[in-house]
């Protein structure tokens, strides 16, 4: 028989768990003949009673595996550990414990990847329905401007839900980054996805743990992890800073031959000089940008560190293991 595994990031999710995992194993016994089965929950350093509900729930079903980590790491990092932990099964589901990943779909996600050959099989956000408009205008916008400076093409409403072989979740643990943007690797590793289409939904219970703030961050990672854009930008604005100087310096020269008794260039010349300044100091910041990249690289920190876990898990996937 057949392995899945369903790996589930949680960060203060009490509220919905006990309502997620009766959806979900109501969904996992109408596959019990063709796939055996864990839900491996990820508890992301949260605050409230999610661990001791995973662990009540692990006492009475042996399938559900937890992880829980010293502090809270992200959601990238949760992914991440689920995923070295899952490796080993046929089959890795990632899904979020809102409900707003519904469940229902795990069937036909697995009907693709295990009977008509995809490798990948992955949801993607028909409507952003209930979602407040300036978010969606923001992410709209990231979509098409990572779409154009990344050689890397990620899929407009792309969701973390997905079911994928053993082989892509390989390829996927094997990238050594520490600042990870799932959804440019998920495109990176290529293989062949089978999208579907998935209605929005709402929370099931609880509020969202992404903020405008949070959002705009991971999108900067995005870009800046997949695309070397921004330091080109850099080159050009360069040139724009020479450009407007020079026309700043040539327009004081000729305006003196014209009119011997004119003194009004100071302005002028000091308005080439913010500019210039102004300029400097955006290419300064994109290249910190990527310099602290490299910083963060360098220190070659664990991504996730464990407190508690009630399985082995292995930190990253080698050809020789």
């Amino acid at each position: 028989m057949k392995t899945l595994a369903l790996v589930v990031p949680c960060y203060n999710e009490a509220d919905v768990l006990k309502l997620f995992y009766t959806e979900t194993k109501k969904v996992v016994e109408s596959i019990k003949d063709k796939y055996t089965t864990e839900l491996v929950f990820i508890d992301d350093g949260s605050k409230d009673d999610t661990l001791k509900l995973i662990k009540a729930l692990a006492a009475v079903d042996q399938s559900v595996k937890f992880i829980s980590f010293s502090r809270n790491f992200g959601k990238e990092a949760a992914m991440l550990a689920g995923m070295d932990y899952a490796v080993k099964a046929d089959y890795i589901g990632i899904l979020d414990a809102d409900l707003q990943h519904s469940p229902t779909l795990i069937p036909e996600m697995l009907r693709y990847v295990d009977e008509e050959g995809y490798d990948v099989a992955a949801a993607r956000r028909e409507d952003r329905k209930g979602e407040a408009k300036l978010k969606s205008l923001l992410s709209e916008s990231f979509y098409k401007i990572i779409n154009k400076v990344s050689e890397t093409k990620i899929i407009e409403s792309a969701q973390d839900f997905r079911i994928m072989r053993k082989d892509v979740v390989k390829a996927i643990i094997s990238m050594p980054e520490n600042i990870r943007f799932s959804k440019g690797i998920f495109s990176w590793v290529g293989f062949n996805v089978k999208w579907i289409g998935h209605t929005n939904r709402e929370r099931a219970a609880g509020n969202t743990k992404w903020s405008i703030t949070k959002l705009a961050k991971y999108a900067i990672d995005g870009i800046l992890g997949f695309t070397t854009s921004p330091l080109r930008i850099s080159f050009l604005l360069s040139f724009l800073s020479f450009f407007t100087s020079f026309a700043c310096f040539l327009y004081a020269i000729i305006r003196n031959l014209i009119n011997l008794l004119y003194v009004g260039t100071v302005p002028y010349i000091l308005s080439g000089m913010f500019i210039i300044a102004g300029l400097i100091f955006i290419c300064m910041g994109i290249m910190g940008e990527y310099l602290a990249r490299v910083y963060t690289e360098s220190k070659d920190r664990p991504k996730y560190i464990i407190s508690q876990t009630n399985t082995q898990v292995k930190y990253s996937f080698t050809e020789d293991e």
